[in-house]
């Protein structure tokens, strides 16, 4: 009897350790990949989490739902993460990938050639994008390497889905597109890509955030849920095979269907940091960090566009506070650099 009461006491005691934290993402992306292998894994519990998610079709919906306190931590495009800290006090703690490879200038399989050879011959041409976006800042990098600027050029804002519809039928030759929907178009119409960002020299980061009052309220919750993340990122490198498996459960769930060859590419062209990595290009010790450049960059870009008067300074949003304090829990330090 003493036995079961004390089980019971210890099943009480686990669910009463599980704190619920709210997660959000937009699913089939690689970037979100970590959430559902950690979720398959069970690495939430393990540090006494308990997520609930919820999905958005873009990141400016997700980052205005952060008003409502629908949910307290998250990632997105760079774009929707410096937005949220212009508007909605959003704080940027990580860095999910590097996207500048998977965001980029899009051709029919037709036009494609006769843009590379000549990048001049795109002026006075029309582009569908995804206007204030990562691809938005792709396209109008590559633009600048080939001595044009966006006047030069007729932009139809549209969603992506509606951007390879436009392009399957013949009704756009040139796109603007980010993975995964890079590799659809090039599957299913033959589209080619003819700059990214990348190619533009524009580093495009997608960013980890939280709400600056969730952070202050609960920062080893915040500690732990980046601590979950790298380790399932660190160990879908370390089991690409099984995490392919899972990607394309996680993709399908999604709505996306791409070939194992488009996966495999995920892996190959955007790359990702573990914790020491996180650590290092959030560094200030000499001025301004990476991430500091990266985002001032796309800050400014998102001012030419309208989006503010003035960018926000990233020393007021971006902080490295919470990968420090996995870095100082010898606990966390050790699951967060688990590959297994």
């Amino acid at each position: 009897m003493r036995k079961y009461v004390w089980m019971l006491a210890l099943v009480a005691g686990t669910a009463v350790a599980q704190q619920e934290i709210k997660v959000s993402y937009q699913p089939a992306l690689y970037w979100s990949l970590p959430y559902y292998i950690a979720t398959e894994k069970g690495w939430w519990q393990e540090l006494g989490l308990k997520p609930a998610f919820s999905t958005f079709p873009a990141g400016v919906p997700q980052i205005a739902a952060s008003a409502s306190k629908s949910w307290d931590v998250g990632g997105a495009g760079s774009v929707p993460g410096i937005l949220g800290a212009a508007r909605y006090q959003i704080v940027t703690i990580g860095i999910t990938n590097d996207e500048s490879v998977g965001n980029a200038l899009m051709a029919t399989r037709e036009k494609a050639d006769a843009f590379v050879r000549n990048p001049g011959s795109i002026k006075g041409q029309p582009i569908v994008l995804t206007a204030n976006s990562t691809g938005d800042y792709a396209v109008q990098s590559c633009l600048r390497k080939w001595g044009l600027q966006k006047s030069d050029v007729s932009i139809k804002s549209m969603g992506q889905a509606e951007i390879i519809s436009a392009m399957s039928s013949g009704n756009a030759d040139l796109g603007g597109l980010w993975a995964p929907n890079i590799y659809t178009l090039e599957e299913k119409a033959g589209g080619k890509l003819i700059c990214s960002g990348k190619d533009a020299n524009a580093i495009i980061p997608g960013v980890l955030f939280v709400r600056a009052e969730y952070a202050k309220e609960q920062p080893e919750n915040v500690a732990k849920y980046l601590a979950i993340y790298i380790r399932a990122q660190q160990w879908a490198l370390a089991h690409r095979k099984e995490a392919i498996a899972m990607m394309k459960k996680f993709y399908d769930q999604g709505g996306v269907s791409i070939s194992e060859a488009s996966m495999n590419k995920e892996f190959d062209t955007r790359p990702v940091y573990d914790l020491a990595q996180q650590l290092k290009i959030m560094d200030r010790a000499g001025g301004q960090s990476d991430v500091d450049k990266w985002l001032t960059g796309i800050g400014e870009f998102m001012r030419a566009n309208g989006t503010f008067p003035e960018a926000p300074a990233t020393k007021n949003f971006v902080t490295d506070e919470y990968l420090r304090r996995v870095d100082g829990d010898p606990k966390l330090k050790a699951f967060a650099n688990r590959k297994d």
